[in-house]
């Protein structure tokens, strides 16, 4: 039995385990998902089964699995960036192409960002990308966050679209805590 951080309409946010191997393999070798993240580059499955997987498993990673038809459509992530502060979790998500354009990822950023500042006491949230990145930078717009800069950093291997930098977007709570104008609640 898996254990289950939280429910949304539509998912079920459970904790990374050891039976999503395969489905996190086919999700991180999709060349179009990854696009963004390592520019499609394959990831072997020894390092998904004992690198990744291990890793996620250990620290704020949920598997999103479709409430009608538990199939898994990808995963999301709510904790502290590495050295920062434990009130200002990062929030991610990564999900199959099949799922994209359905709401499930503003849906599921929602549904953690609530949690965060509800239960984990959390002043802020943020969430980055590549600043090419329209889809995820939008569905960070719908969920309240707001662009607070772009940077640049020294990748090793630079992808296309990273010579325009990354953003960050943030929600601080006292944001959180009063009606944002556009975004649904």
């Amino acid at each position: 039995m898996h254990e289950i951080y939280l429910r949304t309409e539509r998912l079920v946010l459970r904790r990374i385990a050891e039976s999503d191997a395969d489905d996190l393999y086919a999700l991180h070798n999709d060349p179009e998902v990854m696009r963004y993240l390592n520019g499609g580059r394959p990831t072997s499955r020894e390092v998904i089964v004992t690198e990744t997987l291990p890793a996620f498993a250990a620290s704020g990673f949920f598997a999103a699995i479709e409430k009608r038809g538990g199939e898994f459509l990808g995963w999301f992530h709510l904790r502290p960036a590495r050295g920062g502060p434990a009130d200002e979790p990062e929030l991610g998500y990564r999900l199959r192409r099949s799922a994209w354009g359905s709401g499930y990822a503003t849906e599921g950023s929602r549904a953690l960002i609530d949690k965060a500042f509800r239960d984990l006491d959390a002043r802020r949230v943020f969430a980055r990308t590549m600043a090419v990145n329209t889809r995820s930078r939008r569905v960070m717009e719908k969920c309240g966050l707001r662009h607070v800069r772009t940077f640049w950093e020294d990748w090793p291997d630079p992808i296309d679209g990273s010579e325009h930098g990354e953003v960050e977007y943030e929600l601080r709570r006292a944001d959180w805590e009063r009606p944002q104008p556009g975004v649904l609640v």
